[in-house]
């Protein structure tokens, strides 16, 4: 049996067309394992991670793969723990965090959104003929208020968001009034 230098001496000797005509009667993924050595061989030459917890070394060399093969790791719900444990206290942190995360995720792409809006807006309106209008910030801050608002009323959670709303101001303003009114008036 030929070994693959062998091989390899005898198709760098051959022409072009001779090693085109071979591949096409053997087949390419036969030529390439004859000619390159086989995929097994290539495979086992491959480092093996020592701890499967590790991150798989990759050379920098070489660009990332657009469709990364991305590992399962098995997570702790938040149901399955016990009840008394310190564990269940970081879950809760955990959970609360990733929902404010992913509502200040939407807040800011709705944000981007509006303002996507204004500008091509104004662009239908320089393209009128007409002078392009810049929005202060404190029209922008009522803009919002109102669009907040308008979800809040269609979600039908309005009333509650107004009475904490009160009780917050009302605590702003006691804060604010000298203590001798403050006595006089809780009394």
């Amino acid at each position: 049996m030929q070994t693959t230098d062998d091989v390899k001496s005898e198709l760098s000797a051959m022409s072009f067309e001779e090693i085109l005509k071979l591949q096409n009667q053997v087949g390419t993924k036969v030529y390439n394992e004859v000619a390159y050595g086989s995929s097994k061989s290539r495979a086992a030459g491959r480092k093996k991670r020592l701890n499967k917890n590790r991150p798989m070394e990759i050379s920098a060399k070489r660009r990332a793969p657009f469709l990364r093969q991305v590992v399962s790791v098995k997570k702790p719900k938040l149901k399955k723990t016990k009840t008394n444990t310190p564990h269940k206290e970081d879950l809760k942190f955990l959970l609360k965090k990733m929902d404010n995360q992913e509502r200040a995720r939407k807040s800011r792409e709705e944000q981007r959104e509006r303002e996507l809006q204004f500008k091509r807006e104004r662009r239908e309106r320089a393209n009128q003929g007409a002078r392009p209008f810049f929005l202060k910030s404190s029209d922008k801050k009522k803009l919002e208020l109102a669009d907040k608002y308008e979800e809040l009323k269609k979600s039908g959670k309005l009333e509650t968001f107004l009475s904490k709303k009160r009780k917050r101001n009302a605590g702003k303003d006691r804060r604010k009034l000298p203590r001798q009114l403050q006595n006089e008036r809780f009394q």
